[in-house]
């Protein structure tokens, strides 16, 4: 089930929302909506479930226009961050709840509801919680079973809003490989919402980043991560060092402090913004061209990786870079000491960034 999104726009008073939103999913693709805090990402979710109406604009699943549809007319299926789970029932009536409500015409009958729970229960590896309640289950277990709620109904689209935001580090990075495994074996559309760069680029399919209700770009994770369309992307997809460049005639020249550029070579010259991330940078014990002279202030080893704090001898600019920890032996770093900064990759955009 395809969903199209047509200039969508959504307000709360003078806030714009989502703002004049274009966007095309893919069947079977699972579509991480990624951005911060009021970019517009689980608004856009909620349109599309029919939760939220739009001021203007229009929604397609597979071609046909549902946007005045209602919520229950839509075929959705719904996951929200704290469960939302029936205290009072057990696993196997939660998961049977939209089924049991449906019109008697559409409604199962007990025995095949019974083995379509039996089914969903085995498929997200929890049948022995049947006869249950929630409170005896740990979170990541109820966020399975609010997952196995959403498909007894078989939706046509599966919407996520932060579903993992709610859980410890350990159990978010273990149902995230298990969402993705499982939506391997379903393929239904599916969507999801979150502010983890990490989640969504392990997770989805594909990605859209949001930002001030618009969609600043989209793409394949990996295109994503490693062509950020502009200096927002760049910098909300992870760690990156910011320095001042020099553009002439397609060429960039890294420089420590804007006030390094010589005044004879402005007009040939434009200024932008390198950035680099950590990974991106080599720790150098010898002065080269064009490399940074830093003091390390921090070292942290964090398993297999070692992250470095530097400070630029030059302006005291902050450098991050990161090493795997049989480089940082080779090199034999310790703090205090005084070494040279070349970054192997940079994206330089004109001008001052965001």
């Amino acid at each position: 089930m395809s969903i199209e999104v047509q200039q969508l726009r959504k307000n709360f008073g003078d806030f714009k929302a989502v703002d004049d939103v274009s966007l095309t999913i893919q069947s079977g693709e699972l579509t991480a909506l990624l951005g911060p805090s009021g970019s517009g990402k689980t608004t856009l979710l909620r349109l599309i479930a029919g939760l939220e109406q739009a001021d203007s604009g229009n929604i397609l699943f597979h071609g046909e226009d549902i946007s005045q549809q209602h919520v229950s007319e839509r075929g959705v299926g719904f996951v929200f961050q704290h469960y939302a789970l029936f205290k009072h029932m057990t696993v196997a009536e939660n998961v049977a709840f939209g089924l049991t409500v449906k019109p008697k015409k559409f409604r199962p009958s007990s025995a095949e509801i019974t083995k379509r729970v039996k089914r969903l229960l085995e498929l997200v590896q929890l049948d022995w919680t049947a006869d249950r309640y929630p409170s005896q289950l740990s979170g990541g277990q109820r966020q399975r079973i609010a997952l196995a709620r959403a498909l007894a109904v078989e939706p046509k689209v599966l919407l996520l809003d932060e579903p993992f935001g709610a859980l410890d580090a350990k159990v978010r990075a273990e149902l995230r490989r298990w969402l993705r495994r499982l939506h391997d074996e379903i393929h239904v559309t599916s969507v999801f919402v979150t502010h983890d760069q990490e989640e969504a680029l392990e997770v989805a399919d594909r990605i859209v980043v949001m930002n001030k209700g618009r969609i600043e770009q989209e793409g394949t994770p990996e295109h994503v991560y490693d062509h950020p369309a502009n200096p927002f992307v760049y910098e909300f997809l992870g760690t990156v060092n910011l320095f001042h460049a020099r553009v002439r005639s397609g060429d960039q020249l890294i420089q420590p402090s804007a006030a390094d550029q010589p005044a004879s070579d402005a007009h040939i010259e434009q200024p932008g913004l390198a950035y680099v991330r950590p990974h991106e940078i080599d720790v150098l014990h010898h002065a080269e061209d064009e490399a940074i002279a830093a003091r390390l202030d921090l070292i942290t080893v964090v398993g297999p990786t070692v992250r470095l704090e530097l400070q630029s001898l030059s302006d005291d600019q902050l450098i991050h870079v990161e090493l795997d920890k049989q480089r940082f032996k080779q090199l034999g770093l310790s703090t205090g000491q005084h070494t040279y900064l070349k970054p192997r990759y940079s994206r330089v955009f004109l001008g001052e960034g965001i």
